[in-house]
Formats: structure tokens, sequence, C-alpha cells
């Protein structure tokens, strides 16, 4: 037994930088040591600390979830008037209104469970078992039973089970993208690093739910549980709500002030009538319920949903596939999209940009794994068997290489480390690939690259049978090995000097650097050996590699930009990577790029100062994106946030549209996301955006054709109960109306397309109200000239000497005709309709308006419908009369777009 504490530990582990501290030291704070501990300090310890998981967070039980669900402003109103139509005794409009209220509850029961699933998918990715040493044994043990001081095997393609301080590796990379964001697996080594190190930059750690990719190591348990970064992450995400979407608060708050107006109407008109014109209470209480039910939007909470859905269709058509529904309109209210590097912005393809051999820098073009690109000095394309050092420099990259390139069904492939694929997809583009290579240069040895010489060397046979050994790896190390450079007349005195500068220029703008050396020799002994590799080598070049940008999402971040959106690079990647990214995709060009260290040293004001202004930001951390999500969001912007590692989930849980990498994205990312793009592509975004925009306005649309129809309404019956007329319509009737005009005019509009630049506008203020001062106006003015029509035509008909159901009937017809034409004026808030595009460009509206014209048909002519709703036949010339009042709408809303748009009023009201 092993235990060599000397006193108790405190009730929780100690809480230090153990990344900061040497191995030795480490050891000491847990009283372990290789042996590991022994089994009775294990009991004692996993009963002070707790088991190795994730609590599961306290949840509100399935029935107190689903009746939360009917807290809804949209649901009172559906409700309201289902009550309203119960009062009617309109039974089965009732039994419609109140499934539709059961069938949204049970949609948002659904999509909250969902939500909630993003905490089980970061549980799921702990280690469910360990290799520990305990008592001097290897042994294989459930990794909830590892406790603070364990020492922990590690080996390929084990996932590590416990946040652990390595204290032995061998060649030991760790996959920690899901962490860190980094595109590269980690390497690993066993000094101790500055306590302000990044995550990213802290080589003598592994985290819980990383994954080792290569090599062995043992580490000592330093958290387990909640207190792993996991775990942190993991409490983060629980303490972050989901944010409401712009659209519905602003339905929120017009449905409130919509309610307050009708109630209010309604006891006025209620006072008025039995107070000042002497209407018995029980009549006035049948008026005020007809004026009730005309003014309350029925069609409003479910042409929503239809129009949202309709968008999720769209998006899922371009590769965006929505979880959470109001995100779908959210998207287009977005003013910053904060996106990740790797693989969004990015190919996630490293690829070879440039070979600096003396005297020569080549351009290398083509992008991603396909072998397919010219070689080129000054955009001159050039042969590379005319000049040595580049053709014996492809030679060193393709053999000294483990990596595999393959085509698979019409696609280049990897297999290894991606920066060693790219020497073979470069080998390729100039004609020497791998195949070619082993075949006419075997490979006789291998000296594996390992973190503390930062190199890889082979020896190779050629075909005269000499021997050779070719050297890879980092600038410095592979410097300090050679005597001599290869120039274009043969081996020349090494400048060293010159190959410096060349290597701090090209990593400046962003490059990860490899350095490729050659040197005709066998190996002193019987094997290669470091003693190999101590000098004699002759530098070839300096390859500069990098993960280059989308061309969509460069043309996407330029249609974001022109839109009045802002897009920020958050990655954890290195900061002159960032920035390097970042100029080629025209974010934060001239300005610098800001990394986590820099960001906790900032107050919550200046950071939210420096979130507006600056555009990149380098080794972000978990909490430095929610922090930055939050301080926009604190400056009203509405954010969507992509991530795809668990560090990215906190940030897209609070982020207005939180969207998730469908194809390299964690469980725990999707899970917390409103959306997954099935394409992990940048310019799918800038596609859902337009889409999202294109919903708000059909939803504003929906909303200028509503409620004129039911303003108009409400003023017939008002002026009927003020001037002591007979009522035009009755509540029946006035039920109808919505009836019909929710399920089949207004439904078209979910189906508009997008109008003509709609991303060349600025985006919307997050605090814009659903209805402007100009859009008011509109309502108001089609609301009095649907009143004109129809009541003009019912008291017209009336001093006629027509019976009162014949002059109820064209009233009726007159409204829905109106409401006919004016769905063909709703199509473009403010361009005409009279053309092609404006009456056919939505063949949905015309199906509308012929599936109308049959049911009021049915409704003047057919005797049941008769008896039901004391309507009564219409002659030819009534019906002319109807089709009049319906054209006066149609004419006068026209007139009023062309006055606003010749007066120049559009670019005012932020209409143009």
């Amino acid at each position: 037994m092993t235990n060599r504490s000397a006193a108790p530990l405190p009730e929780r582990p100690p809480q230090g930088d153990w990344h900061a501290l040497p191995c030795g030291q480490v050891e000491r704070e847990f009283g372990t040591g290789p042996a590991g501990l022994g089994d009775a300090e294990v009991r004692a310890r996993l009963d002070r600390y707790g088991p190795n998981r994730l609590a599961p967070p306290k949840r509100r039980g399935p029935l107190q979830r689903f009746l939360l669900q009917f807290h809804n402003i949209l649901l009172y109103v559906m409700m309201g008037a289902a009550v309203i139509t119960a009062l009617l005794e309109h039974w089965i409009d009732t039994g419609v209104l109140m499934m539709a209220v059961i069938i949204n509850a049970i949609i948002g029961f659904i999509q909250e469970g969902k939500a909630e699933s993003a905490l089980d998918a970061i549980r799921a990715m702990l280690s469910t078992r360990a290799t520990v040493i305990r008592d001097g044994q290897r042994q294989e043990i459930d990794a909830g039973a590892l406790v603070p001081g364990d020492v922990v095997v590690l080996s390929s393609g084990d996932r590590v089970p416990a946040d652990l301080r390595l204290v032995a590796v061998t060649e030991l990379r760790v996959e920690e993208a899901a962490l860190t964001g980094e595109s590269l697996p980690a390497e690993k080594a066993v000094d101790a690093v500055a306590v302000a190190a990044p995550l990213g930059d802290r080589q003598n750690m592994a985290y819980s739910g990383t994954l080792v990719v290569h090599g062995v190591g043992r580490g000592i348990v330093v958290a387990t549980g909640a207190d792993t970064e996991l775990g942190r992450i993991n409490r983060m995400l629980a303490d972050i709500g989901r944010q409401t979407t712009p659209l519905l608060r602003q339905v929120d708050h017009f449905a409130r002030v919509l309610a307050m107006v009708i109630l209010g109407l309604s006891a006025l008109t209620f006072l008025l009538g039995t107070v000042w014109r002497g209407h018995g209470a029980a009549e006035m209480f049948m008026m005020v319920v007809a004026l009730a039910a005309s003014a309350i939007p029925e069609g409003l909470p479910a042409i929503m949903t239809v129009t949202l859905a309709m968008g999720v269709q769209r998006m899922a058509r371009r590769n965006a596939i929505i979880r959470h529904l109001p995100a779908v309109e959210a998207l287009g209210a977005v003013t910053v999209i904060c996106s990740d590097k790797t693989g969004t912005l990015t190919r996630n393809e490293m690829t070879v940009q440039r070979v600096v051999c003396t005297g020569h820098v080549f351009d290398v073009g083509g992008v991603g794994h396909a072998p397919v690109g010219d070689l080129s000095i000054d955009g001159r394309i050039i042969d590379p068997e005319q000049y040595p050092a580049l053709t014996m420099a492809i030679r060193a990259g393709v053999l000294c290489n483990d990596a595999r390139l393959y085509e698979d069904d019409m696609l280049w492939r990897i297999e290894g480390d991606p920066t060693e694929a790219a020497l073979l997809v470069l080998g390729g583009k100039a004609g020497f690939s791998q195949h070619l290579a082993h075949a006419a240069w075997p490979r006789l040895d291998t000296l594996p690259f390992e973190s503390q010489h930062r190199f890889m060397a082979t020896h190779h046979r050629d075909s005269e049978d000499a021997s050779w050994i070719f050297v890879k790896g980092a600038p410095e190390a592979v410097f300090d090995m050679c005597a001599s450079q290869l120039g274009h007349d043969g081996e020349q005195a090494l400048e060293i000097d010159d190959w410096r500068r060349m290597a701090t220029d090209t990593a400046a703008q962003g490059l990860r650097l490899l350095a490729l050396a050659c040197r005709r020799a066998a190996p002193q002994g019987s094997s290669l050996g470091f003693a190999d590799m101590q000098g004699g080598f002759v530098l070839l070049a300096l390859v500069g590699i990098i993960d280059p940008p989308r061309e969509e999402a460069v043309r996407a971040v330029g249609d974001c930009h022109h839109a009045g959106i802002r897009v920020k690079m958050i990655t954890g990647d290195h900061a002159e990577t960032a920035r390097a990214i970042g100029a080629q995709l025209a974010i934060g060009a001239g300005k610098p790029a800001i990394t986590g260290a820099e960001l906790e040293m900032m107050d919550d004001a200046a950071l939210r100062r420096v979130a507006m202004e600056i555009d990149v930001f380098a080794r972000a951390a978990p909490e430095h994106k929610l922090r930055l999500v939050q301080a926009l969001q604190d400056d009203g912007q509405v954010v969507a946030m992509t991530g795809d590692g668990v560090n990215d989930a906190p940030a897209l849980k609070r982020a207005d549209v939180g969207v998730a990498m469908g194809l390299k994205g964690t469980e725990a990312a999707k899970e917390a996301a409103d959306m997954v793009l099935a394409d992990d592509n940048f310019a799918t975004i800038a596609q859902a955006v337009r889409e999202g925009r294109a919903v708000y306005d059909n939803l504003k649309k929906f909303i200028l054709f509503m409620l004129p129809t039911n303003g108009g309404e409400a003023l017939v019956v008002i002026a009927a109960i003020l001037f002591e007329l007979t009522l035009p319509l009755t509540p029946a009737q006035v039920l109808w109306i919505n009836m019909v005009t929710s399920s089949t005019l207004g439904l078209a509009l979910a189906f508009e397309p997008a109008e003509r630049g709609i991303m060349n506008r600025s985006p919307r203020p997050p605090a814009e109200a659903l209805l402007s001062g100009f859009f008011v106006w509109r309502v108001l003015m089609v609301s009095l000239l649907m009143m004109s029509g129809a009541l003009g035509l019912f008291l017209w008909e009336l001093n006629a000497g027509t019976r009162v159901e014949t002059a109820r009937t064209m009233a009726v017809n007159a409204v829905v005709a109106a409401e006919m034409f004016y769905l063909l004026n709703s199509r473009f808030i403010l361009r005409p309709v009279i053309s092609r595009e404006g009456l056919a460009g939505n063949p949905c509206v015309l199906v509308a308006i012929a599936a109308c014209i049959p049911l009021q048909l049915a409704y003047t002519h057919a005797p049941l419908l008769q008896g039901i709703f004391g309507s009564a036949a219409l002659s030819p010339v009534e019906w002319c009369k109807v089709i009049g009042a319906g054209l006066l709408v149609f004419s006068v809303a026209e007139l009023e777009k062309a006055v606003v748009r010749r007066s120049g009023l559009a670019g005012r009201l932020g209409l143009a």
C-alpha cells in the first residue's frame, strides 16, 4: 500500500493550479506515488468526495412542465376565443380552438424536454472504465470509483476518465477539440507550465471526456465529477435559462396591448349602449360578444406556427435543421453572429499554402485534400522539376510521413495526422504520390515524433542503393541539425538568420510551420537513433500550412456585412492564426485579436466595449465565450452563436440563436442549440438569416392583413351600436368571416417567398414594436375602408327596401370580398402588386382565393347555411355591388403605396 498523506485531506480536493506545479509536488499534495493509493485510502476518499460522476440537475416533474406550457400569452388569446365561442354555443369552434391550445402545449413540452437533454449529453461523455494503479497493481475499474490521488494509465483509444496531472508520457496526443476548440490533437508533456496558461496550452494536463489518439501516459487524478472542467461546464449550462426570442417578446407585448384594447372597447361599448342609449343589458352583452369575437385574432397563433413551420422546411432544404421553432424568426433579427473558426469558417482540411526555399518563395494553389493545384512564384506557374530544392523538399515531406491519402467514392480522404496529410497532398500536386515514393524510396527505419524532441526522421534507400535520412519537424529543432542549405546550384553555407527571418514572417501570416531537411548517409548503428540526428543535415525548405477559409464562407461573411450583421470569430486557436484567417474572411481586418487571458482582466463595462469593437477572439475558454455573448446581449444585440464542442454549449444555450455543427459537433452542443447545420458551413447560416427575415416579413404581412379584417368588423359593430342601427353583422356571421379568412386567405401569406433585396436591409432594432406608426396607419385606413364598404352597402340596401337578411348577406360578402382583394395588396408592403409577379407570384394566394369563393357561395345560397347564419341568396347585380366594395379597398390601398413610394416616406420610415 502506498499512501504518503501525513495529514487528513480537506472536505473537498485541494484546489490548485496543478499545471503550474512540478510532478513531485502534486504527488505530495495528494499523498500518492507511482504505486498509487491503497484500498483503505480509496474507500475513505470515495466516502469523502463522492463518486466520479456528474449529478443530474433538479428538474420539474412532467406534469408541472406540461401545465407551465399553458402560461403563454398566445394560448391565453386562443383560450379567450374558445370561451367566447362557447358562450355563443359554437361548440365545434370551441373544440377546434382548445385542441390547438393542447397541441401547442404538447409541442412546447417536447421541445423543453429536448433542451434538457443537453445536460444528459455531457454526462454521456464521461468514460465508463479506467485503468488505475493501486497498491502497485494495475487494474481496470469503473470510472465512477476514481478518487483524487488515483494514478491512471492512458493508452491510445482511451477516453480520459477524470482531470489528470500527467507525470509520464510517451508520444501522447489527446484530442481536446470538444473542450478547447483546437483542430489538431494536443501533444502532451510533463513539465510545469505558467499559472496563467489557458486550457489549450496546459500540455501537462489531460481532461475528463477528451480522447487519447496516440501514445501512452500516466497521470494523477486531481479532480473528479463536478470538480472537473467538464463538470464546471455542466454547472454553467444548468444555470443558463432558455432565452426568449425577439418575436415572442413582440407578440407577447402586442397580444397584451390588443387584449387591453379589446376589453376596453367592449366595456366602453357596453356602458354607452346601456347607459347612453338605454339598451337592455342582455342585448348589449350579445353585441359586445360580437364585438369581441370580431376583434380577437383567433388565427394569429395558428398562422404564426404555420409560418414558422414553413420556415423550418425551407431551412431544412438548405441544410439548417431547426430544433426550437421560434428560432426560425429569431435568425432574421440577428445583429451579431459569433462563429467558431475550424470547420465552420474554414474547411477543417490542413493545406500547404507556401514553401520557402533558398532564394525562392513558392505559392501552392488548391485547397483541401484533393491533390489538385499549381505551384507558382509571384503568380507565374512553375514546373517543380526545375527547382531542385523544391523537388527534394516535396520528396522529404512525402517520405517522412505516417499519414495516408486515398480516394473513396470520388472524395479524397485522409488517415493520420492532418499536417502530415497536407504534405502528401502537396506531393500529389507536384506529381510525387505516396505510392510512387514508397516504390522508388523504400523506408528502412523510423525515428517517431516525440514532443520533447519535436521532429520525426526516416531512413530510406534510393534506386542507386544509397541511404538517405529525411527529417521534418519544428523549425528550431531542424535548424540545429543543419550545416548547409540546398540552393538552385547545389549545397551552400547555411544562412541561419535569413531562415529565422523567413520563419518569423511566414508564422506572422498565421501559417503553421514545418522545416524539412535531408542527409545522404546511413545510420551509425543497426537502427536509426538520436545520435544520427546530431548534425550534418541539409536544410531544404520551410513549409507553411493552414486550414484555409471556405470560399463560400468568404462570400457569406460579405453578405452578412452587407446586411448590417457583424460577424465575430471566437476560437480556441492561437491569436496569430485567428487573425490571419480573419483577415482573409474580412473579419477584424486591421484590428488586433483579443485572447481569453486578456478578457479575464476586463470588468463587464470594459468587456461590453471590447465585444462591440473587436471581431477576433482567440484562445477562448467556455466562460469567455459565455461572457462575450452576454456582453453583446447587454448592449442590445441579438446574438447567434455557432459551436461544436462541449466548451461551446453554455454560450450556445445563452445566445438568442445557438447554432451547432451537425457533422463534427458533439451531442452536448447539438442539444444545447436551437439550430444544427447539417453541412457545418457558415454560408448556411447566412441563408438561414435570409429565411428568418422572410418569415418575419410574412408574419408582419399576415398581421397587416388580419388586423384590418378584425378592425373593419369591429368598427361595423361599434358604429351600429353608437348610432342605434340595425346590427349589420350577427355574432355568428362574424365567426364565419373569421373562420373563412383564418383558415384560407390568411394562411396563404405563410408561403410568401422572400422579397427582393431582403439582405440589403439593416437588421431590425431588437426593441422594435411589431406594429410601427406606419403600420398602425395602414391598419386604421384599411379598417375604415372595409367598414365603409360593408356598412355603407348595408345601409344603402336597407334604404332601398331590401330585406335585412339580404343586406346582412351583402355586408358579410363585402367584408370577405374586400379581404380577398386586400390579400393581394398584402403580398408587398410597399411595392405595387399590379404586375405578373404581384398577382401570380404566390400560387397559394390564388388557391386560397379560389377556395374561399365556393365557401361564400355556399354561405349565400346553400339552404343549410342560410338556416344557420341567417343569410339570403343574392342577385347578379347585388354580387356586382359586393365586388365593387372589394375593389374600393384594393384601389385605395395601392394608391396609398404609390404616394408613400413617390413622397420618399419609405426611406424615412425604414421600409425602403
